[in-house]
């Protein structure tokens, strides 16, 4: 199989240095993201991988073959890489037939209408033989683009923010497709995004990316529910950052009552800490009689977000300090609406405060 491992990579240009001694390995037939905000590096280091970019430090290898290093970088067309561009970058005046063919044009007629046929039918448009790119939908490009990509059977495919183009609503369906068509054809990618929906619906591993340095690689439960840092925790899901005391090796002090969760290491007793409360974290207690997870505090409705099934509620403490709560649509409340809530923790993220 095709295992991708980066090796101390970094890419300066001049005194900017946009990714710094870089380590990750993804699996043969693996589907990896890297995550992060516009400017973190995420795609100077696939350009690096592709072979646009030349490293300052450490190597790139595919398996056991080394594709670019600080002495020496293979030509990106001997890479036998694939890539998936933002804007599909299919040919107008070409059939889609041609498209998919373009990578595979030194075969025979034959066995490129084979490999043209199977990748038709893998990504499900089977007969668009014939059609032009301006004849299909934005998703149907999207497909054929992948189609081509894969048409050589490249060791890696690289996917650069490949559905930014696309409706909101469309890029989590289009991640869903292009994972199971990947996973079919047995293919290890690698996709760069700052849409965390994206990378949760498409990645079985992601990199969380800040200022050209990995933050954290791990599955999207474990970035969710046990990030390493405040950065990782607020850039992946939503939630409210309380300020907390150590009371003892498990227990913390908020303005929401006493917690428990894991401590970190290096805190002793009246070290603070920062303790993470996600949406989900808090239910709304309707009757105060009624059985909860915990015991009840008092708030008020800030702000609200109407989502069809759902209300995103922003709720003020008494120390001012804000929370979030996801409640479902029938729970419905004004701002300035004083409400009850329970905590309902499963995963209590404390965190040393920066």
């Amino acid at each position: 199989m095709n295992t991708l491992i980066l090796k101390n990579v970094s890419v300066h240009y001049k005194d900017y240095i946009a990714v710094d001694d870089f380590h990750l390995k993804i699996e043969g037939g693996q589907i990896a993201c890297l995550l992060g905000p516009s400017g973190c590096g995420k795609t100077t280091l696939l350009r690096a991988i592709a072979g646009f970019e030349q490293v300052t430090n450490g190597a790139i290898a595919i398996g056991d073959e080394t594709l670019s290093s600080a002495k020496q970088s293979l030509p990106p067309e001997k890479r036998k890489i694939g890539m998936v561009f933002q804007d599909f970058a299919l040919f107008p005046h070409l059939t889609i037939a041609k498209n998919i063919a373009f990578g595979i044009r030194h075969q025979s007629q034959k066995e490129q209408k084979k490999r043209v046929k199977e990748l038709l039918e893998l990504v499900d448009l089977a007969d668009f033989e014939q059609r032009y790119p301006h004849e299909l939908s934005g998703g149907q490009q999207q497909r054929i683009a992948l189609a081509r990509a894969l048409a050589p059977c490249p060791k890696l495919l690289l996917l650069d923010e490949p559905f930014a183009s696309q409706d909101v609503e469309l890029r989590e369906m289009l991640a869903r497709e292009v994972r199971l068509i990947l996973k079919k054809e047995q293919v290890t990618a690698l996709m760069v995004t700052h849409d965390q929906h994206e990378a949760f619906a498409m990645a079985d591993v992601i990199g969380v990316m800040k200022a050209g340095i990995l933050q954290q690689w791990d599955t999207s439960y474990r970035l969710y529910h046990e990030p390493i840092n405040q950065f990782v925790a607020d850039f992946v899901g939503e939630g409210a950052i309380i300020k907390g005391e150590v009371l003892d090796e498990h227990i913390v002090a908020t303005a929401l009552g006493d917690v428990q969760g894991a401590i970190p290491e290096s805190c002793v007793p009246g070290c603070p800490v920062d303790v993470l409360i996600r949406p989900d974290d808090i239910q709304l207690v309707e009757d105060e009689n009624q059985p909860c997870a915990g015991e009840t505090s008092k708030a008020v409705v800030s702000a609200r977000v109407f989502r069809g099934a759902n209300f995103f509620y922003t709720l003020s403490l008494q120390d001012n300090s804000q929370v979030y709560v996801l409640a479902p649509s029938h729970q419905n409340y004004e701002v300035g609406d004083k409400v009850t809530f329970s905590l309902d923790v499963k995963h209590l993220i404390i965190l040393k405060s920066e």
